[in-house]
């Protein structure tokens, strides 16, 4: 049975706003220790318990996946900061960029100005709820 400490291997599909994000279908499992924080707490949480062969959809609410859209992380950031090379930048365009603390940060650029590049450096998934099909393969 899943409880805290054991190693669990599951197979998932995760589905977004109706659309496939993630799946290990075709792969190996999922392996992750169960209360290690491994994975999003929300699944985990709901995995509690059940036992090899089971199976079980799960959604998760983004306060126990990936948050809540914190609008503070969109900022707009000169254009000047980046080294985009000879592309120009795209809505969509994925960018990195350095943490006052030194940390790299990875953001999208979600609205372009003459000047300014406004970069969302949230979690892609964050804001949105989150179905799982769980298979739990092997607890041990």
């Amino acid at each position: 049975m899943i409880e805290k400490g054991k190693t669990v291997k599951i197979h998932y599909t995760l589905t977004v706003d109706e659309n496939v994000v993630d799946s290990s279908q075709g792969k190996e499992p999922l392996q992750y220790v169960q209360g290690e924080g491994m994975i999003i707490s929300g699944l985990e949480n709901e995995l509690a318990g059940l036992k090899a062969g089971d199976t079980k959809n799960v959604v998760v609410a983004p306060e126990q996946a990936y948050g809540v859209v914190n609008d503070k992380a969109i900022v707009d950031v000169p254009r000047s900061n980046f080294q985009l090379g000879e592309n120009e930048p795209q809505l969509g365009m994925g960018v990195q960029a350095t943490a006052p603390d030194g940390q790299p940060l990875n953001g999208r650029i979600v609205a372009v100005t003459e000047e300014n590049l406004k970069v969302d450096f949230n979690h892609p998934l964050a804001g949105k709820e989150l179905s799982f099909a769980v298979e739990v393969v092997e607890v041990s």
